[in-house]
């Protein structure tokens, strides 16, 4: 006889059904959550891979015509976040993420055609790529499920699990792509996109076989209003463009840009995309693992310190690309011996940090909630249910505001490569948007949240044993 796939009173904070088969169901659930994560993701940024496969000369894009799409890609994924967000409660989060990993079909399969019938109007890739665009808005679905399966002490490892594994396919594909560009040439995308047809087929029958719904979950569409009016749900989705927004709108952007460089270096179109591809996928791979860690390193240490440090360290590291790309714009588009190094140390920097402050800036919207919700005079029951709901709640519009920080950033790169030819202006920019980030977190949230990380720090004090003398 099949299992059934709904959970009736679900309740991670109770120790005793946790332990007896709550954590088992909750890991199962993050595992096949992560991986239609990870492929959604894929497909998301499927377009960053594709313009290693497509020279000006084929297919009619120019470099400002590639970061209008991938900023039209990353625009849509952002939009809809806020719809998936509440999309778990209402279908069952099973439900969904097979919904979601099946529709990802349509703009695979279209892509695939439109790589195969090359010098297509600027529309149709812009059409495509906002399609491509729910993968994306996979990430506030599975996100606001997973926050449902675990307690409040392992949320930031389990948060960061799960966007870490999702982040990851950023990187994944870029890999594949690699493979595909290295095996067959930079004239065979489609078995890029097969793979990944595949991979959407997998995920949705997992996610079928495997995950759960949960009952009583519901749309808190009081929560989702209140994140309007509240000057912490602004203050931390802005924090979250810093983060999320950087490693998203760069993950989009990297790859042309190390192709742009190769070739102003002197290589032809093919081998100035072997070479970008062989580079490429480091970025988005090291900002995922660093996601991962940044959730242990939050729960150990708070989430606004790290996201401080975080910051700060960005403000740094942009401050050696404007730099290195002042020295490419005076150099006729050559970027050559330490100035070279320089560019990819430095970026690959900068993407590590981003996974840090993903994590971080998670962690931080419980604790802000956990900490106002001890002033509002509420019964024990009644303010841990008002700081759920709220925390979820900000959790998928941080999502969807963090991700416009992707559009913002190759909208920027495209119009700092128009009135320039170079990205210098690009990354003064986001240098100092950077420090604001940090002075914010400094000012706003280290001390308001500290008290809230110490005690999450705490491990608790073992059990007794009924009935043993102590």
């Amino acid at each position: 006889m099949p299992r059934s796939h709904v959970i009736e009173n679900w309740d991670p904070e109770d120790d005793a059904q946790w332990e007896s088969g709550g954590r088992k169901t909750a890991m199962r659930n993050l595992y096949w959550s992560v991986f239609a994560e990870h492929v959604g993701f894929s497909v998301w940024t499927l377009f960053a891979v594709m313009v290693l496969f497509m020279p000006q000369d084929v297919y009619g894009l120019d470099a400002p015509d590639k970061f209008l799409v991938s900023a039209v890609v990353t625009l849509t994924g952002a939009f809809l976040r806020v719809p998936y967000t509440m999309a778990t409660a209402t279908f069952g989060g099973r439900n969904w993420t097979m919904f979601s990993a099946f529709v990802l079909l349509i703009p695979a399969v279209a892509m695939l055609w439109i790589m195969a019938n090359p010098g297509q109007p600027l529309w149709m890739y812009l059409i495509v790529g906002a399609i491509a665009g729910l993968g994306g808005a996979n990430f506030a679905s599975s996100m606001t499920n997973i926050n449902a399966f675990f307690p409040q002490r392992e949320k930031g490892w389990a948060l960061g699990l799960n966007a870490g594994g999702g982040n990851l396919g950023v990187a994944t594909i870029q890999v594949v792509g690699l493979v595909v560009i290295a095996l067959a040439g930079n004239r065979s995308p489609h078995w890029v996109i097969g793979v990944y047809i595949v991979l959407l087929v997998v995920a949705g029958i997992g996610a079928a076989l495997k995950m759960d719904n949960l009952a009583h979950q519901t749309v808190d569409v009081q929560s989702m209003k209140d994140m309007v009016r509240d000057k912490d749900g602004w203050v931390l989705s802005l924090l979250y463009i810093g983060t999320f927004g950087s490693f998203i709108g760069f993950s989009f952007a990297f790859g042309q840009m190390l192709t742009m460089t190769f070739t102003g270096n002197g290589q032809e179109p093919a081998q100035a995309a072997l070479h970008a591809a062989q580079i490429t996928f480091l970025g988005p791979l090291l900002g995922s693992l660093t996601r991962m860690v940044g959730g242990r390193v939050s729960d150990r240490f708070g989430g606004a310190r790290v996201t401080f440090v975080t910051f700060c360290a960005m403000a740094v590291t942009t401050v050696a690309l404007v730099v290195t790309s002042n020295i490419q714009a005076t150099n006729d588009g050559r970027l050559a011996g330490g100035a070279l190094v320089l560019f990819f140390v430095a970026f690959l920097t900068l993407f590590g940090l981003t996974g840090v402050g993903n994590a971080s800036v998670y962690k931080m919207i419980p604790s802000v909630f956990e900490a106002r919700s001890h002033d509002l005079g509420l019964g024990e029951a009644a303010r841990m249910s008002w700081s759920r709901a709220h925390a979820g709640a900000l959790i998928g519009v941080a999502g969807a505001v963090g991700a416009f920080g992707g559009f913002l950033i190759n909208m920027t790169l495209r119009t700092s490569y128009q009135s320039s030819g170079s990205a210098t202006s690009a990354f003064v920019v986001f240098m100092v948007f950077y420090v604001v980030a940090a002075l914010v977190t400094r000012v706003v949230y280290m001390r308001a949240t500290a008290g809230v990380d110490a005690v999450a720090a705490t491990p608790p004090e073992p059990r007794v044993p009924v009935g043993t003398r102590t």
